[in-house]
């Protein structure tokens, strides 16, 4: 081998041994997931983001934990200057830092180390996107506290706290909070309605309204972290509390991975849903404890056309979670007009939720679910039911009578093609329900079953709604 044939042969290896590296970069982003090998159906699974290893620190762009100074400008700095570097991990040490609006670009990863709380601000007037020139909104739509819109490669990780300060936020029922909590309400000021029955945050001491009236304020309630129509999103190993309404809600995202995050917020916090999925793909839920005011992992998928066209929640994996309080413990519902494919649940726990399996819907917002799979469900102290199917659920905001039903014969919810075995329930008041017709409930099978019931074991508006095999009902 001459010089130059030793050159062209040291180039190739290069190339070869770069490209193996390459390779095990991106298998260890999207090697198979060990909780995808021995599941009933195929699902495909989510990639990794993939971020940089480039690292600033907030503090070094302003950012001060005194739980006083607003950090606002120093997360928008910084997330702006890593963003022209090409993205990289934003560093939140600890400390407790005020702060407004935080927006997240492609190939950020935020990541609060341990004994880092990001608490969002008391003042409302922050979650307003504002025109650079005029600083005046540029909409009357309160914003999440965290967004990231139409983003690639986004992360928020570590083991610190994002907290929501939802309590600024969030009517009060009065039936829902003891002496000592209503009146440390009444000190904040606000106002009271229904007779002195429900406390709005409204004309408060300290804080200015956003809105004409507290019914319009009400209504402008937002969520804690969201991500739009984004591309590979990691949320690890941090705490989401007290949102002002949900939690964490990636709407029309791909490629979702949401491991070891702990959800909470106290249990009568209104629409205090945990993780709410809407529309999306290729998703897996993880290793989450859930313990919140609404629904615990709820799945979503629009109501009527604006949900046919915005697509289905369709392989989502969602393994290994512990739901403490919630409306329910795993919910579809109440709208998914874009349907439900390809989703298994499997290995998770639900203790002193309102219900376990949850299917809400109503003519108007409905679907089709098809290739649903649920196993290994573990269930204590339910106060209403075990599995729950409705049909004729109203969403009745507060304060509010609700919306009634529209009557309409569109966008029916079809609940079909649902397997659930291996379920293990300890007192439910109810074991299993079913409300609504055969057109709309049908084609569900529960399998090697056992629950013990307070009050009812089965009731069906139906016969052969659900098929049953080796389950077992028990009560006193």
């Amino acid at each position: 081998m001459n010089y130059t044939q030793a050159i062209k042969f040291d180039m190739k290896r290069f190339f070869f041994l770069s490209f193996l590296l390459l390779g095990f970069h991106v298998g260890r982003v999207s090697a198979q997931i060990p909780e995808y090998e021995a599941l009933p159906i195929s699902v495909a699974q989510p990639s990794l983001p993939n971020i940089p290893d480039r690292w600033v620190d907030l503090k070094d762009f302003g950012g001060v934990g005194d739980g006083v100074t607003s950090n606002t400008e120093a997360f928008a700095r910084a997330i702006a200057a890593l963003s022209k570097q090409g993205g990289g991990h934003l560093r939140v040490s600890a400390g407790l830092y005020l702060t407004g609006l935080i927006s997240l670009k492609d190939k950020i990863d935020l990541h609060l180390e341990k004994h880092a709380v990001i608490l969002f601000s008391p003042d409302k007037t922050e979650f307003f996107k504002r025109d650079k020139v005029t600083g005046k909104p540029v909409s009357d739509k309160a914003t999440p506290c965290i967004t990231a819109s139409s983003c690639e490669d986004v992360c928020i990780t570590g083991e610190g706290i994002l907290d929501g300060n939802g309590e600024w936020w969030r009517a009060v029922k009065r039936s829902k909070v003891s002496d000592v909590e209503w009146n440390r309400f009444q000190k904040m000021g606000g106002m009271d309605a229904d007779h002195g029955m429900i406390w709005y945050p409204f004309d408060l001491k300290h804080f200015q309204n956003i809105a004409e009236s507290y019914e319009l304020q009400e209504a402008m309630r937002t969520h804690l972290v969201r991500f739009t129509e984004c591309t590979r999103v990691l949320v690890e190993g941090v705490t989401l509390q007290n949102s002002p309404k949900f939690h964490l809600v990636p709407q029309r995202c791909t490629d979702v991975v949401i491991r070891n995050v702990s959800v909470r917020c106290p249990w009568n916090a209104q629409n205090g849903d945990g993780i709410d999925i809407m529309n999306s793909r290729r998703v897996w839920i993880s290793g989450c404890t859930v313990d919140v005011g609404d629904d615990a992992i709820c799945l979503k998928a629009g109501a009527g056309a604006a949900g046919v066209k915005a697509g289905p929640c369709e392989d989502i994996v969602i393994t290994n979670n512990t739901v403490y309080h919630g409306h329910g413990g795993f919910v579809i519902g109440s709208e998914f007009s874009g349907g439900m494919n390809r989703i298994v649940v499997k290995g998770n726990t639900f203790c002193g939720t309102d219900t376990g399996l949850r299917f809400k819907s109503a003519p108007g917002r409905g679907g089709k679910t098809s290739q649903i799979y649920i196993s290994d469900i573990y269930m204590s102290d339910i106060a209403g039911e075990a599995v729950v199917f409705e049909t004729t659920y109203v969403n009745r905001p507060v304060g509010q009578e609700g919306n009634t039903l529209s009557g309409t014969a569109n966008f029916l919810p079809e609940f079909t093609d649902i397997h659930i075995r291996n379920v293990v329930c300890r007192d439910a008041q109810t074991a299993v329900s079913a409300a609504g017709t055969l057109e709309m409930i049908h084609g569900i099978r529960l399998e090697n079953c056992t629950f013990f019931y307070a009050e009812k074991g089965c009731q069906m508006d139906n016969e052969g709604m659900i098929t049953m095999k080796d389950v077992v009902f028990k009560t006193y």
